[in-house]
């Protein structure tokens, strides 16, 4: 059973507009940055208002301000801010490609919504609270993978999880490394193999971390929020890096 419980709520409701929605309409919907980080916390629950002021000061969204200063999103920036994000999540794209993206026409229509098939989905860098739990039995029902395999990603160092009163649980982030594996399994690949997988991923951290390392240390919380967004952003380009890498070499292969 889970170790701790999982309390997001869901306060507020932003349905997904329709295009032929006039532009008044939308406006009279527009509400403020604290209640679109409420709203779109069950699909991102790594969302937050420094997250949202962070793509507003790299020009990826723009919404208006009132004579207080006071953000104000309507309905479009609401949709722009879901594309963004979809495409952080589900195609590892860095903000540069994303801006080129939105640019080139990219709509909320073409970036599909998470199906309820429970599609791999992509963990983000942040640092907040130790969230829900989850024990091997929860894992197994979960993901659908053989509880033996789960126990050979943890011999292999994969995931760690995380001992209490002689229960191991594990967290969302390796539950997904569990999901992401089970798949890789049904073409023979098995926890052994995984291990240069671990390794590629250590090195990245270490190289990531020097780059940011002084601002990560910072005991300015700013200066660390700043850093851990940038973290965030050479994650996905080192991730879409690699990914061009891969298609190069694999392509050599098919030909």
């Amino acid at each position: 059973m889970m170790a701790t419980p999982d309390t997001r709520g869901h306060e507020l409701e932003l349905p997904e507009p329709s295009p032929e929605e006039p532009p008044e309409r939308r406006r009279q919907k527009a509400v403020t940055i604290g209640a679109v980080c409420k709203a779109l916390a069950p699909e991102f629950p790594d969302i937050s208002i420094s997250k949202i002021r962070y793509l507003e000061d790299q020009k990826l969204l723009s919404p208006r301000r009132t004579q207080g200063g006071y953000r104000l999103y309507a309905q479009n920036d609401i949709q722009r801010l879901r594309t963004i994000l979809r495409l952080q999540r589900d195609e590892f794209l860095p903000l540069r490609v994303i801006r080129q993206e939105l640019a080139g026409g990219r709509t909320e229509r073409e970036v599909a919504a998470p199906s309820e098939a429970r599609p791999l989905r992509r963990a983000m860098v942040t640092t907040r609270e130790p969230g829900t739990l989850y024990s091997l039995e929860d894992v197994v029902e979960d993901t659908g993978a053989d509880p033996k395999l789960v126990r050979e990603l943890v011999e292999f160092g994969v995931i760690k999880g995380e001992l209490r009163g002689g229960v191991r649980y594990f967290d969302e982030t390796e539950q997904e490394i569990v999901r992401a594996v089970s798949e890789l399994a049904r073409y023979g690949v098995g926890g052994r193999n995984l291990r240069v997988f671990r390794s590629s991923a250590d090195r990245e951290a270490q190289l990531l971390q020097s780059i940011l390392a002084p601002a990560l240390r910072s005991r300015n919380p700013e200066r660390r929020k700043e850093a851990i967004e940038a973290l965030e952003n050479l994650a996905s380009v080192t991730t879409h890096l690699k990914h061009l890498l891969l298609i190069r070499d694999l392509r050599k292969i098919a030909t």
